[in-house]
């Protein structure tokens, strides 16, 4: 079974700079909660391998990812490897009139552990899109308050 978990958030900034942001892998763990980023493999372009570690001390975990694709100013795709988290996952930039950038965060995960995986998906969720929606949140203060 998978499972999708969105967030967005309209950013007063262009979509070039929030690309470049995102792109901007081991600066992520700045605005993704409890997150430590870095590229184990490659330059960060399509192919490269990049691992977040999430959580504090025994409550962490290893999210390997695979960039897919990255299709400059507007979209960035990746595939997660690891042996906790598999699946797409995809940021989407959407340029306004108003200059500003409507980001979305898409990932859709396939639910590790049978069908305890499947029961705990629904308390686990609000949790997930939490995360996503804060570390947003915290991308957005950041590129709307200082320079990239």
């Amino acid at each position: 079974m998978t499972a999708l978990v969105t967030a967005g958030i309209t950013i007063r900034a262009t979509p070039e700079r929030v690309y470049e942001a995102l792109i901007d892998w081991e600066s992520q763990g700045t605005w993704i909660p409890l997150t430590t980023v870095r590229v184990t493999e490659g330059d960060g372009g399509v192919g490269s391998v990049v691992e977040a570690v999430t959580g504090v001390g025994p409550a962490s975990f290893v999210d390997v990812m695979r960039v897919e694709a990255l299709e400059p100013p507007y979209t960035i795709r990746v595939m997660h490897v690891g042996k906790l988290v598999r699946g797409p996952g995809v940021f989407r930039c959407v340029r306004r009139g108003d200059g500003a950038t409507d980001l979305e965060w898409r990932e859709r995960l396939e639910l590790p552990g049978g069908r305890a995986g499947r029961l705990g998906w629904p308390l686990v969720r609000p949790g997930a899109e939490a995360s996503l929606k804060w570390g947003l949140r915290r991308l957005a203060r950041q590129l709307e308050t200082t320079a990239w």
